[in-house]
């Protein structure tokens, strides 16, 4: 039986300490506007996607349509989103964050550069240029 690379595993673990490490500070904000981190990252997609249909939240999200659809009718219901029927096609809708959705994650961006700023503090520029070149990397070869 072959055993793991320690390094590699190393590698791994560090990197999802990192994520966790953002992922509560994310949740934390994004808690105390009583919505989960999922519906918040929604509400900023449709920020910078109006109109998109609910397949690519879907996509977006890697969350399957059933999902995502559940996370859009809880925003609806809310008041957080809208879906509008496409002119001329009734069965395709697109979706919008309202400006009370808009204005509930107005923060989150700033909020989240500076955790990431944190995390990053230790490295200069050339070297926070690498990691992200690496981690682009890494994230087309995943999809």
């Amino acid at each position: 039986m072959k055993h793991p690379n320690p390094a590699r595993s190393r590698t791994f673990v560090l990197m999802r300490q990192i994520v966790q490490i953002q992922g509560r500070a994310g949740e934390q904000w994004i808690r105390e506007r009583d919505i989960s981190l999922e519906q918040g990252f929604i509400l900023g997609y449709l920020l910078e996607h109006p109109g998109a249909i609910q397949r690519d939240v879907a996509a977006a999200t890697r969350r399957g349509e059933a999902n995502a659809s559940s996370m859009l009718q809880k925003l609806e219901k809310r008041g957080l989103v809208e879906r509008r029927i496409e002119p001329g096609d009734d069965r395709s809708k697109r979706v919008f964050a309202t400006p009370e959705g808009a204005a509930l994650i107005q923060g989150l961006d700033s909020a989240m550069a500076g955790v990431d700023d944190s995390l990053l503090a230790p490295l200069n520029e050339t070297e926070r240029s690498t990691l992200q070149t690496l981690l682009e990397r890494i994230a087309q070869h995943a999809e």
